[in-house]
């Protein structure tokens, strides 16, 4: 029914940047709040970055300052600008969002497959 898609990752030296995008397509009325998450090898899965419907943004300290995350509501969008990137950065980063279904009138998470960074020192 829904379906989050990410982008934009790859290989980048420490202090490059890298823009991460997630689509999310279906039926569904409305996309509340949107989060990037991260896990690497050995890891749990971690909150990196989360928006609510109306713009406001929340992080960890561990990327504060250096990660930014955005949306675009008319293109179900939900993007990750992320700059001076560090070799502990590397993981892969998901999406999720948290879409109200009219069918079920009520609200479901959904995760995207992942993509992806890998920071070299």
């Amino acid at each position: 029914q829904v379906q989050l898609v990410e982008s934009g990752g790859g290989l980048v030296q420490a202090g490059g940047s890298l823009r991460l995008s997630c689509v999310a397509s279906g039926s569904f009325s409305k996309i509340n709040a949107m989060r990037w998450y991260r896990q690497a090898p050995g890891e749990q899965r971690e909150l990196v970055a989360a928006i609510t419907s109306d713009g406001s943004t929340n992080y960890p300290d561990s990327v504060k300052g250096r990660f930014t995350i955005s949306r675009d509501n008319a293109k179900n969008t939900v993007y990750l600008q992320m700059n001076s990137l560090k070799p502990e950065d590397t993981a892969v980063y998901y999406c999720n969002a948290d879409v109200f279904l009219p069918t079920y009138i009520s609200t479901f998470r959904y995760w995207g497959q992942g993509t992806q960074v890998t920071v070299s020192s």
